[in-house]
């Protein structure tokens, strides 16, 4: 199916093989409190990527890209943009592989996300007003110091890596009618499809998006691309401002159903991850959750598998959440 779709599902299972020593299975757990907080028989499996070294399904990602890149392009080093939890993975995955980082981050990007990044040993360049005028620079900077670029999206092997996480949904609960995903750039979406193309088609596969940044969704239903002016959302994992070329028409083919949530919704799915896990979430983090809240009544009395993707929300914004600023 080359040309037809951005991956193979035996890219996958050669992703599972080269990151599983680095990153083992993560949890997926069903919590009886969440299940009567969502109601309509719906029984919800929690995937736990939050659990990841970098608290988010990212790192996949990042050990799927780098573990492929040509000694030579090892040596030079890799570069990415990302809003934190990409660029966590590419520094994390960086320094296990002694494979030099670089990552792009736009102005005013959330400083605890920063600071890991430095953490792992990345070298941060600050430039941009959104993630994609960081992608911009990152582009530059590979013309002038002639580094290996990673998208964070448009990467067969990023997809690859995301990919593996829905591979162990349905291993380990083939029962699972339905996965609902936050989508950003899409990459855990399409691998998600990727899977259940070759394993489960009988099992749809759900995007959700942030009202605020809903350009993806917004052009899977108008079948075309959309462009928008701005992408401002706490969940600042799926604020991007366009579709990207290697997962959009993947998305428009394989999709079940596209759903956006709102800044308040996706706050309330923090607190309800909170309150019924006892994990924290951040936005990008809860959407999947709270797209399935909107979806209630069409998967009524299904098993379905939502994503916790991501745990790396700061103090201050966690704070708004919890005292309903947000």
């Amino acid at each position: 199916m080359p040309g037809e779709w951005p991956i193979e599902f035996s890219d996958v299972l050669e992703a599972r093989r080269r990151i599983g020593s680095h990153l083992p299975p993560t949890a997926m757990r069903n919590y009886a409190a969440l299940d009567r907080a969502l109601g309509n028989g719906i029984r919800v499996w929690v995937k736990h990527e939050n659990h990841n070294p970098t608290n988010s399904f990212k790192a996949r990602n990042a050990m799927s890209v780098l573990t492929t890149l040509s000694a030579e392009e090892k040596k030079r080093g890799a570069i990415g943009a990302t809003r934190g939890n990409y660029g966590q993975g590419l520094a994390w995955a960086g320094a296990i592989l002694g494979i030099p980082v670089t990552v792009c981050v736009p102005l005013g990007n959330n400083p605890e996300k920063n600071e890991a990044m430095r953490g792992f040993g990345a070298e941060l360049v600050e430039e941009g007003h959104d993630y994609d005028e960081s992608v911009e620079v990152a582009e530059r900077l590979v013309r002038e110091r002639g580094l290996r670029l990673v998208h964070s999206t448009n990467e067969p092997q990023v997809i690859a890596g995301a990919a593996t996480l829905s591979l162990e949904i349905l291993e380990e609960r083939p029962e699972i009618e339905a996965i609902v995903v936050a989508v950003g750039g899409g990459s855990q979406a399409v691998g998600a499809m990727t899977v259940v193309r070759e394993i489960a088609p009988a099992v749809r596969v759900y995007g959700v998006q942030a009202e605020r940044a809903a350009a993806i969704h917004d052009s899977w239903h108008a079948g075309r691309v959309i462009t928008l002016p701005s992408a401002h959302t706490f969940a600042d994992g799926l604020a991007t401002r366009q579709p990207y070329d290697l997962t959009f028409p993947a998305l428009r083919r394989g999709l079940s159903g596209f759903v956006t949530a709102s800044e308040s919704e996706i706050a309330s799915a923090v607190r309800l991850l909170l309150s019924t896990t006892h994990n924290l979430a951040e936005g990008a983090g809860a959407a999947g959750l709270a797209g399935l809240r909107r979806l209630r009544e069409e998967l009524s009395g299904r098993p379905v598998a939502v994503i916790l993707s991501g745990g790396n929300i700061d103090a201050a914004t966690l704070g708004k959440v919890v005292a309903r600023e947000l």
